[in-house]
């Protein structure tokens, strides 16, 4: 059983001075990290939620580096840590607090091995940023589609493990539908070269999938063929005023049956959120008359430029005559388009400024959407009244960031402390739905012990089972993502 660290027959230990010496001896004492200050940005994650401690923080420059790491880890029963940007939101890239761990930091595989704008494939170590991918594929005139508010320190390695998701999910799908081949170090220190560019390959299992989405739990990802496509030629942004989540979902009915597909982000953003980013970020109320509901709308395509506005604005005139839209903004340029996103991109970091926010990321079948926010919105403000439900994000496949701000002048540390019974709440409305408890940000520390109340006694043994084949000595992210 792959519960907590404890509960294994054959948990790892904590590496001997011989241990850390060989390690060390790997990568050089100049990226073997030891010291505790130095260590401290390896060991909490941006929501400051977890802070771990560890034995030593390795940054390895090839995969030939981690391969002796990881043959070193396996033959002494050292767990090991796999981190990239360190932009995870669950705790599965930050070590526990014993400080028994090794974390392996994979920042300086940095390099793009490959780049073929016919095969449309980009090949690249997994430390490389996803901004140094978008900038690579930009070069040859292609467009890499996975896109996140985090995509300057996020890194692709990391991207793979939690198989994002991001804004282009609606258009192109998440990691793993962008993945053509992976290059993996297995947990005995093997290289599995995966790095296949074949848009089709029928012969057997695909090994690729089982560790993409891992969380670092079945091997090392090391590297990558990511897939390509034509950057747009033309592209339309609208900031728009709805009247209800329903009507949204909608008009988003509207926008793909008029444009032929060319929906490529559909997000909803709450007035509370826009007030949140005209407050902390400095955004503006781009239309005059409040609204409850907003949608950021675009539409990509190979067209002539300026086609798709005209087409925007035949999307927008069928949603007045339908009642679903009360007014909206059309991007006239490239710095206003910028405008539009900027609310999306701060609405996460702005939550910080006003006070405790208790996070969900749940998907639930798009026709539910609407439902679910209704249903969860008024749960938990009768938990606790004057919560400030701030529900935003991708509406378009049924994904949607439920956070939740303290009320006004509360206290902090008590809103918080009710994480736990709030989650039950929205979890539960969101399963209820046919939903899920995590839709891109995966499941690391912070949601492992809820994988009971959505996997089977089945799917959970097969997981289990797959852990101990891949991972006999478990020395990878232990206590991460298995109950």
């Amino acid at each position: 059983m792959f519960g907590s660290m404890d509960s294994l027959t054959n948990h790892p230990v904590r590496p001997s001075r011989e241990t850390l010496a060989r390690l060390r001896a790997v990568v050089g004492e100049r990226y073997a990290i030891a010291d505790e200050s130095d260590m401290a940005p390896y060991l909490s994650e941006w929501r400051d939620r977890y802070h771990g401690r560890a034995a030593l923080v390795l940054r390895p420059a090839s995969t030939a580096e981690v391969s002796d790491i990881v043959k070193i880890a396996n033959e002494t029963a050292t767990s090991l840590v796999p981190q990239s940007g360190n932009t995870g939101l669950v705790g599965g890239q930050i070590p526990f607090e014993t400080g028994d761990e090794v974390v392996l930091v994979l920042d300086r595989l940095n390099r793009v091995r490959n780049i073929d704008p016919v095969d449309n494939s980009i090949t690249v170590e997994s430390g490389v940023t996803l901004q140094g991918v978008h900038d690579a594929a930009g070069e040859v005139d292609r467009l890499f589609p996975l896109s996140l508010a985090s995509q300057g320190s996020c890194r692709i390695g990391g991207n793979l493990a939690t198989n994002a998701g991001g804004i282009g999910v609606l258009a192109h799908g998440n990691a793993r539908d962008l993945c053509l081949g992976i290059e993996v170090v297995m947990a005995d220190g093997r290289i599995w070269d995966g790095l296949r560019r074949l848009h089709k390959d029928n012969t057997g299992y695909d090994l690729k999938d089982l560790f993409i989405g891992s969380e670092g739990t079945l091997g090392v990802i090391t590297a990558a063929v990511l897939k390509l496509c034509p950057a747009p030629s033309d592209q339309s942004t609208a900031w728009v005023a709805v009247t209800s989540p329903k009507a949204a979902l909608d008009l988003l009915d509207t926008a793909r049956t008029s444009t032929g597909g060319q929906v490529t982000a559909m997000e909803i953003v709450p007035r509370i959120g826009l007030e949140y980013t005209i407050k902390h970020a400095g955004t503006s109320d781009l239309i005059a008359e409040p609204a409850d509901w907003y949608v950021l709308m675009e539409l990509s395509g190979h067209g002539r430029p300026g086609a798709l506005a005209n087409d925007m604005e035949a999307v927008l005139a069928r949603g007045l005559e339908k009642g679903l839209v009360s007014d909206a903004v059309i991007a006239s340029s490239v710095e206003q388009a910028g405008e539009i996103w900027r609310i999306r991109e701060t609405l996460s970091d702005v939550q910080k400024l006003e006070g405790g926010s208790i996070k969900h990321d749940i998907a639930v079948p798009v026709s539910r959407t609407p439902e679910f926010i209704d249903e969860a919105v008024k749960a938990v403000t009768v938990m606790i009244p004057g919560a400030r439900p701030v529900p935003f994000g991708h509406l378009g496949d049924g994904n949607i960031h439920f956070n939740v701000s303290q009320p006004v002048g509360s206290d902090k540390q008590a809103f918080l402390s009710r994480w736990e019974d709030m989650n039950e709440l929205v979890h539960g409305i969101a399963c209820g739905l046919g939903g899920t408890i995590s839709a891109e940000h995966g499941i690391g520390r912070l949601k492992r012990d809820l994988m009971r109340q959505v996997k089977s006694p089945i799917e959970l043994d097969l997981m289990r089972a797959l852990k101990r084949t891949f991972d006999p000595n478990n020395i990878l992210n232990p206590g991460k993502l298995l109950p």
